[in-house]
């Protein structure tokens, strides 16, 4: 499967996030976010039980209630990995935090990897997302050290599905609303916790329309982005029905090569408190942002 883009800026979706994040993300199969993690669990507020594979529609019902399944739970932690190839290129970014299911709010520290950051290396970016927003701290750059960029996430052509390096962690479980062709792969051992596999495609299209309203409107811009809506994924859901890890495998048509994302989220730890404070406006930066040598360009 091929999904084709619009151009962002003059060049390919997938390049936009090297215009954000500062490095290109693109991805290969679906991989864990990270060993060992995953097994704490909640304490059972507001979950449903996962319904048995029994039935053609039961598996994608299933499924396409993960959202809510979290937003019932609360809060978790969450491990984040973003792997790209492109033209025998490959590149892996990951990311470490927690997120509010409720309120929407999350705080992740993504680490670039040495070669795309470049000889001196890069600190970790601090990324806050929030509905309609992504706010990044030590972008680089041009960016003063102490200063934000804030990023309208409905602008984006993916509706930062890619461009920051981390899959917004509601927008993932959002996706699957728009589940189809779902099949029941068995049972499985994540992270010491057991869980249901399955297996399908995403309509992102399907998913917007069926989003909360505060996620509706970056999806809405991901589904006009692309030219094509299905979006194969892998989801891991407990026999409570939360979400426990999901893989999403975007695919892009550019001018230069082929190129393959695979968003993987892996969450644990439910009922975490998730302190999350938006930088008020003075701590924004409103300069340029530099972009290597294809010049600067506003934030």
């Amino acid at each position: 499967m091929v999904v084709r883009q619009h151009g962002c800026g003059g060049g390919a979706l997938a390049v936009c996030a090297l215009a954000v994040a500062g490095v290109m993300t693109v991805g290969t199969g679906c991989s864990g976010a990270g060993p060992g993690e995953g097994g704490a669990r909640g304490d059972g507020t507001g979950r449903q039980a996962v319904a048995g594979a029994r039935g053609a529609e039961a598996p994608a019902a299933v499924v396409r209630r993960a959202a809510d399944g979290l937003a019932g739970a609360g809060s978790a932690r969450t491990r984040t990995s973003m792997e790209t190839v492109a033209g025998g290129t490959r590149v892996t970014i990951r990311g470490r935090g927690a997120y509010d299911f409720r309120r929407q709010l999350g705080r992740i520290e993504v680490v670039l990897p040495e070669d795309a950051a470049g000889a001196e290396g890069h600190r970790p970016i601090t990324e806050l997302l929030a509905p309609g927003a992504l706010y990044m701290k030590n972008r680089g750059a041009g960016v003063p050290d102490d200063k934000w960029v804030r990023i309208d996430t409905t602008a984006l052509e993916d509706g930062n599905l890619v461009t920051g390096g981390v899959t917004d962690p509601m927008a993932a479980a959002e996706l699957l609303r728009g589940a189809g062709e779902v099949t029941y792969q068995g049972r499985t051992e994540l992270a010491g916790v057991t869980v249901r596999h399955y297996r399908g495609v995403v309509d992102i299209g399907r998913a917007a329309r069926a989003a909360s309203p505060s996620s509706r409107g970056a999806l809405t811009a991901a589904a006009k982005g692309f030219s094509a809506d299905a979006v194969p994924f892998d989801a891991y859901l407990d026999d409570e029905g939360l979400l426990r890890k999901v893989c999403h495998r975007f695919s892009f048509a550019t001018e230069g090569p082929a190129v393959a994302v695979v968003s993987t989220m892996l969450l644990y730890g439910f009922g975490v408190p998730v302190p999350v404070r938006l930088p008020p406006d003075a701590d924004i930066f409103t300069g340029l942002i530099q972009q290597g040598r294809s010049g600067p360009e506003t934030p």
